[in-house]
């Protein structure tokens, strides 16, 4: 994370994050307003909530949470290489940085993960 402006550059290839607490911070502070505020607007809600409770879950390896943290992390992070208020293109790189870290850990992410997010919606 660039310590100047909070945000991790979009460049920066998911699958080299390593874990930062951090970034942990910054995703169990601010993960469930931004995902609520984003929730219709963005196709990868799903996966980002089973993301995080893959990060939260202590049988993650540390290598798949430094991931799902950077990843969700650059998703939550209020600077960005595109702005998020422009509609159509605002989450596209959001997007990108999430498929990437959503492939690098799928192995990680297991059933319970993916109906815990199933139960967001259910609840919502």
């Amino acid at each position: 994370m660039d310590n100047q402006t909070g945000k991790l550059p979009a460049g920066v290839l998911v699958e080299s994050f390593e874990y930062d607490k951090k970034n942990e911070e910054l995703v169990k502070k601010s993960f469930w307003s931004k995902t609520r505020k984003a929730a219709g607007k963005i196709p990868f809600t799903r996966e980002a909530i089973a993301m995080y409770y893959c990060a939260m879950d202590a049988k993650t390896p540390l290598w798949a949470k430094g991931i799902a943290f950077g990843a969700l992390a650059y998703f939550i992070s209020p600077i960005d290489a595109i702005p998020d208020a422009l509609i159509g293109l605002g989450f596209t790189d959001d997007a990108a940085v999430m498929a990437a870290g959503i492939r690098a850990i799928a192995g990680q992410v297991k059933e319970e993960h993916k109906q815990k997010a199933e139960e967001f919606f259910e609840d919502s």
